[in-house]
């Protein structure tokens, strides 16, 4: 059974930073492809980053520059190091594994919230 468990998420002040992490377990991490998206009240899930199995990233236009996705193949773990907050930041971040065909899995979500 595949599980994705975020942590990381709290209230920071704006222009700090926090890091997600997502641990997956039940599956083959290395061979997936992660992403972090996030979901505001009353709004679409967007994407925040990507990385492939290759270590490849992309970024949602509205973070780049001031988010890094990495990954730890060996604690089969996913990062999100997120600086320069900012409220607009808020929301819940979700991680996603995916193997490019038959397997899409989502974590629960941790709450960012960015306020003063």
């Amino acid at each position: 059974q595949v599980q994705l468990v975020e942590s990381g998420g709290g209230l920071v002040q704006p222009g700090g930073s926090l890091r997600l992490s997502c641990v997956v377990s039940g599956i083959t991490f290395s061979i997936g492809a992660m992403g972090w998206y996030r979901q505001a009240p009353g709004k679409q899930r967007t994407l925040v980053a990507t990385i492939s199995s290759s270590g490849f990233t992309v970024y949602g236009a509205s973070v780049k520059g001031r988010f890094t996705i990495s990954r730890d193949n060996a604690k089969n773990t996913v990062y999100l190091q997120m600086n320069s907050l900012k409220p607009e930041d808020t929301a819940v971040y979700s991680c996603k594994y995916t193997n490019g065909g038959t397997i899409d899995a989502w974590g629960q979500g941790t709450q960012v919230t960015v306020s003063s």
